[in-house]
């Protein structure tokens, strides 16, 4: 063993066994995990992470609620920037099914009853879309790869129930007998038409597009319902008009269902419905009523969580105080399962920035005041250094409380994410086999409480050693910890 090699294992003992003392006693071995990380051993490909700012959120970060642009700017760095932020890559926003603006609402293209679903509409285009054209382009200066456009409701007179609230179903589809006719062709024109006023009139390409949220729900807010069996009848007139439209290269993301459970109901039942699945680029779910903890039985190559809060606690910046849903530590081990457990490419959390008393947003406006939670530093230490077109790799843990995720990034380098949840540091011994990652530069990020992705956070990381090692360090009690290759 060389003689550094000796000196930084000396030293770590040193730190781990101080560590441990102030934490559970004197008497204590300092544990040693080994992980191994097999970049042989491919699994999902990785779009990125991100947040929405639909419901006029944008506004509200655009100034709307007192924000003045220097904070503006801080909070777009917050959500953006690789270099103070996590470097989102996905923007997901709301596509307007309202009659106005009132209140928080997403006003549609085109507000009025044309008279029948084979009259011509009357679209009408305002250049602002609730602020989300503004926010669009400032996020794509930043580098977001993906502009997700999703809709909550087709416009009320489209649906079953004449409103774009509580319900109701798009005219046309099995099951629905609409005095008005079959809205389906038209509903499919009217999201195309979307696309084209963001192409042409803003020269922003939108890359996917979906056309429901929640449809597994009856909400008073702009919702709409659907089985699976509907979803795929839509999806079959919904693409070929994308194709004939010369939007072919629009990427079709379906069913964005309240909770994993949920998810895989309704993909069953849209598989049901010949060529329907096989439109889909993106199969979509949410996080709410259970956690992404199963892989779905699909052929579709990219799975998406694209929304998920902690909806009901009240606002809490902590990483790790009482346990609670809402802190960061919490939310690192919902992101890293997620990936492992699921196979998840992109990972949203509902809201990146806005005005609220609850942890539904990452970030938190008053007035001109911004706060920035740990659950930000914790989509920080996947979406900085796991970018669009990433690789997940086998990556294993001799320690149940402490588990990693592993990423062969675009250039061969190697994203190790380990999150130590017991309440003693711990030693890590890190092997890399099938490829690149031995004795090449290693250097590590932390959060923690007292660390917001600090590079190295006090803690150093050394290459090589015994036993098959390539490089180890130390991961403090209750933190993450990325080492980046």
């Amino acid at each position: 063993m060389r003689l550094s090699t000796l000196i930084w294992s000396s030293f770590l003992q040193t730190c781990l066994a101080s560590h441990a003392q102030r934490h559970i006693g004197k008497n204590v071995s300092i544990p040693t995990v080994k992980i191994t990380v097999d970049k042989g051993t491919h699994f999902q490909v990785i779009d990125g992470f991100g947040v929405s700012e639909a419901f006029q959120r944008s506004a509200q970060m655009h100034g709307k609620a007192g924000l003045s642009p220097s904070s503006q700017r801080k909070a777009l760095d917050f959500l953006f920037s690789d270099e103070v932020g996590a470097g989102f890559t996905i923007l997901r926003n709301g596509i307007g099914s309202s009659t106005s603006y009132t209140l928080d609402f997403m006003k549609s293209i085109a507000p009025t009853d044309p008279g029948g679903p084979n009259s011509t509409a009357n679209y009408e285009w305002d250049g602002d879309d609730g602020s989300q054209v503004w926010l669009t382009k400032e996020a794509l200066k930043y580098g977001v790869q993906y502009v997700y456009a999703d809709a909550w409701s087709a416009p009320g007179y489209m649906k079953s129930n004449g409103n774009d609230t509580n319900g109701g179903s798009i005219c046309g589809v099995i099951g629905t007998s609409c005095t008005s006719g079959d809205w389906r062709q038209a509903y499919a024109n009217y999201l195309v038409q979307y696309l084209r006023f963001y192409k042409e009139k803003e020269g922003i390409a939108i890359t996917h597009l979906g056309f429901l949220n929640e449809p597994d729900l009856n909400q008073t807010y702009a919702s709409m319902q659907s089985s699976g069996f509907q979803a795929g009848d839509f999806l079959t007139i919904l693409a070929p008009t994308l194709k004939s439209s010369g939007f072919g290269d629009v990427k079709l993301v379906c069913c964005e269902a309240t909770g994993w459970n949920d998810g895989e109901d309704i993909l069953a039942e849209l598989q049901s419905i010949p060529g329907a699945e096989e439109t889909l680029s993106v199969y979509s779910s949410h996080g709410y009523s259970s956690n992404p903890a199963l892989p779905f039985k699909t052929s579709i190559s990219r799975i998406w969580q694209t929304e998920w809060a902690d909806l009901n606690g009240r606002w809490n910046v902590a990483w790790d105080n009482l346990g609670k849903e809402g802190e960061g530590i919490s939310w690192a081990n919902k992101i890293q399962q997620g990936l492992t457990l699921s196979s998840i490419s992109g990972f949203l959390y509902w809201i990146g920035a806005e005005t609220t008393t609850v942890n539904s947003a990452l970030i938190r406006f008053s007035n001109d005041t911004i706060s920035v939670s740990a659950r930000l530093w914790a989509f920080a230490q996947f979406s900085r250094f796991v970018k669009p077109g990433a690789v997940r790799v086998k990556a294993e843990s001799s320690v149940g409380y402490v588990r990693v995720s592993a990423f062969e990034t675009v250039g061969g380098g190697l994203v190790l994410n380990v999150i130590n949840n017991g309440h003693v540091g711990v030693k890590a011994d890190v092997e890399v086999l099938g490829g690149k990652g031995k004795g090449g530069n290693v250097t590590s990020w932390l959060t923690n409480n007292g660390n917001n992705l600090t590079m190295g956070g006090g803690f150093s990381v050394t290459s090589g050693g015994s036993g098959g090692v390539d490089f180890n360090g130390m991961v403090p009690g209750r933190s993450m910890m990325s080492f980046v290759l």
